[in-house]
């Protein structure tokens, strides 16, 4: 296919599936119980991190932890006491256990009365040209906060180690992109640009049959590729066409 026909058919699907429908089937409906965005970004960040798996047990298991967060998820990272993780202790999510859950709940609290927030850690991390490969960086060393060691580093993803981050890039995708649609929240004010592709199997197969993407594996570098392959569509907003590539994907079989 020519460039133009490739771009026509993805503003084409990126439409049919950038709809409020495409909320009930997907973990993004996490979030859309909120309405503040502190509440918003944490509930997000579960459910982007929990994102791997089947779809109904992302959802189910997602749901799991936001009511064991009496559906207000800041006012219990603000308030929460350490007796207060025990009511986890039979939630998981594959690999994503107990002590994952409770060093994500310390994590955000860490964030939340100490650096100013999800959104600002990555903002800084994009200061001083750094791109969001930095960004995504700095913020996982915070949520880290240097403890490299501990089993809950492998939930937390490393662009700068080659992974394609795709579940952090989905979760910035939700928080930054706002085109008016409802399905996006665009509550960040961080440029669309700068964002990357999030590049699960699916978006990568079928940018390679429409060969706008070369490489194998699906790693940083394949992220890089393709995001700047879509940027020669719409230099300001290329992450839209993700909708467009995983539904052709997931629902199309293309």
């Amino acid at each position: 296919m020519e460039k133009e026909e490739i771009k026509e058919l993805l503003e084409l699907k990126y439409h049919q599936f950038n709809a409020p429908e495409f909320i009930e089937t997907d973990p993004i409906q996490i979030p859309h119980l909120f309405t503040k965005k502190e509440d918003i970004e944490i509930s997000g960040y579960i459910a982007a991190t929990l994102a791997w798996g089947k779809r109904n047990s992302i959802i189910l298991n997602s749901t799991k932890i936001i009511e064991r967060m009496d559906y207000a998820p800041y006012d219990f990272i603000k308030e929460y006491r350490p007796q207060d993780l025990n009511r986890f202790k039979d939630v998981k999510h594959r690999t994503f256990q107990y002590e994952d859950i409770c060093f994500f709940m310390k994590s955000f609290h860490h964030i939340y009365q100490n650096c100013g927030g999800m959104e600002l850690l990555f903002k800084e991390g994009l200061k001083n040209g750094g791109r969001m490969k930095d960004a995504i960086f700095h913020f996982r060393k915070q949520f880290l906060r240097d403890k490299e060691g501990y089993r809950t580093q492998k939930h937390i993803a490393n662009p700068i180690k080659g992974s394609a981050a795709k579940r952090i890039n989905m979760f910035l995708r939700w928080m930054v992109r706002q085109d008016g649609f409802g399905v996006d929240f665009g509550i960040w004010n961080i440029d669309p640009k700068e964002l990357f592709i999030p590049l699960d199997v699916h978006v990568g197969n079928v940018s390679r049959k429409l060969n706008l993407l070369e490489r194998k594996a699906n790693d940083w570098k394949a992220v890089e590729e393709l995001t700047n392959k879509l940027k020669e569509l719409d230099p300001s907003d290329p992450v839209k066409y993700d909708y467009a590539l995983f539904g052709m994907g997931i629902f199309e079989k293309f």
